[in-house]
């Protein structure tokens, strides 16, 4: 179909509809808010915000404290759209936002930024009263199905089908991760059967497998691998840092600094080399010097403890990764160290990663967020063609895109209405 079946009634005062209420979703609310604008917000869920909340159950981590340059490096590919957004709302300016809600935040040893109570609830609490007080209406379990033949947005309720005819909308629906919290990604095929462009979404923040031992299993999954360093194959830029040993792979902070390189070259291979520097602090000449002192009637496990205080499941590692032969080349054992290298066969379903890529592409966007194929409909957050590791660079731009997708918005009702 295309833009003139969406036809969005004049209202004697300019009435926008939100369709998600995750950080992205708000944001966007909260500029429209701001301006006078009646905002009707609308979630699947029985409350607001729920990924958010789990986002912060371990220590809400709200934005990052580095350099604006090497903040925006972060997005990769799609920095040069990203930018933008962060012009409007960047990592400063997202803790000052806090701060005028009554949340200090503090930069931990890692250069993250929390929330001094480590929580995300007093936050989102804080927000939505003063949200409230604008006269934001908040529409729970209502999930969005698309628009009726003759322009109104339709609605699935427990009391039946629920219909809106706003003057513009916002869809910040995200991405398809953790879907029991509201993010199934059923939006894809409603914007497609409108001409919208979408690139399929995929696993962002992922763990990702690989064929253990038996043993290794058993004895290991659960242990931290911690003070390392890691890179994918090609790529000799280690990055420091730790991640987790599961049953059947490996994942975390880590591990997802590198998940867009590591998935695009499962895609198109079938397989992704790890390598993984287990002793980041010491030189490969160092690292060799130990290997080859004469270890005497004591066994390698023992050796290395002693000399390099490689242990525990750092040594596991070695003999799970290295064929038994290279424990009788010092010059091999010592390059397997520094590069160890852990074959992947694969990725975490995309309902067990931590966010998606792939979206609303932004050749279907113009610098506003609106769809070009849909005048007066504009979109955020991660339902769009982009990703970012965790560290705070994926919640920051979610929250920016909505302030830009907001204005966008007031830009629109004042030529169109």
């Amino acid at each position: 179909m295309s833009a003139q079946f969406i036809n969005f009634d004049l209202m004697p005062s300019n009435t926008v509809a939100v369709i998600g209420a995750g950080p992205a979703g708000l944001m966007a609310t909260e500029e429209l808010a701001n301006a006078g604008v009646h905002v009707a917000v609308y979630d699947a869920m029985p409350s607001v915000g729920r990924k958010f909340l789990l986002a912060g159950r371990g220590g809400l981590n709200l934005t990052h404290s580095e350099p604006p340059a090497a903040f925006r490096a972060r997005f990769g590919d799609r920095a040069e759209q990203v930018a933008p957004w962060l012009d409007q709302l960047d990592a400063t300016a997202l803790r000052q936002w806090a701060l005028d809600l009554g949340v200090e935040t503090f930069v931990g040893s890692s250069g993250r930024v929390f929330p001094q109570e480590m929580k995300a609830a007093p936050l989102l609490r804080a927000w939505l009263h003063r949200l409230r007080a604008t006269g934001v209406e908040f529409h729970t379990r209502h999930k969005w199905s698309g628009w009726s033949e003759d322009g109104a947005l339709s609605f699935e309720t427990p009391q039946g089908a629920v219909s809106a005819r706003p003057d513009a909308v916002v869809l910040a629906l995200g991405g398809a991760s953790w879907p029991r919290l509201g993010s199934d990604g059923a939006w894809q095929s409603v914007l497609e059967a409108r001409s919208v462009a979408v690139a399929p979404l995929l696993p962002a923040n992922c763990g990702f497998l690989t064929k253990w031992s038996g043993y290794f299993s058993g004895r290991f999954a659960g242990q931290p691998l911690k003070a390392i360093a890691m890179a994918p194959q090609g790529d000799f830029n280690m990055r420091r840092g730790e991640c987790m040993v599961t049953a059947d792979g490996v994942e975390g902070g880590l591990v997802y600094a590198w998940s867009s390189s590591l998935r695009d070259t499962l895609l198109s291979e079938g397989v992704a080399t790890l390598y993984i520097d287990l002793l980041p602090d010491r030189d490969p000449a160092q690292v060799l010097a130990e290997v080859a002192r004469a270890r005497g009637s004591r066994s390698w496990s023992s050796h290395l403890s002693s000399r390099l205080g490689v242990r525990g499941v750092k040594t596991a590692l070695l003999h799970e990764c290295l064929p038994k032969t290279v424990f009788n080349d010092p010059h091999a054992l010592a390059a397997g160290i520094k590069r160890l290298p852990v074959s992947l066969d694969g990725m975490r379903p995309l309902a067990q990663a931590i966010s998606t890529a792939g979206g609303v592409q932004f050749e279907a966007l113009n610098q506003h967020l609106m769809l070009q194929a849909l005048p007066g409909v504009f979109c955020a957050g991660e339902m769009l063609d982009w990703e970012a590791p965790t560290g705070g660079y994926l919640l920051t731009a979610s929250f920016a895109s909505g302030r830009v997708a907001g204005r966008g918005v007031l830009g629109w009702l004042a030529t169109h209405h």
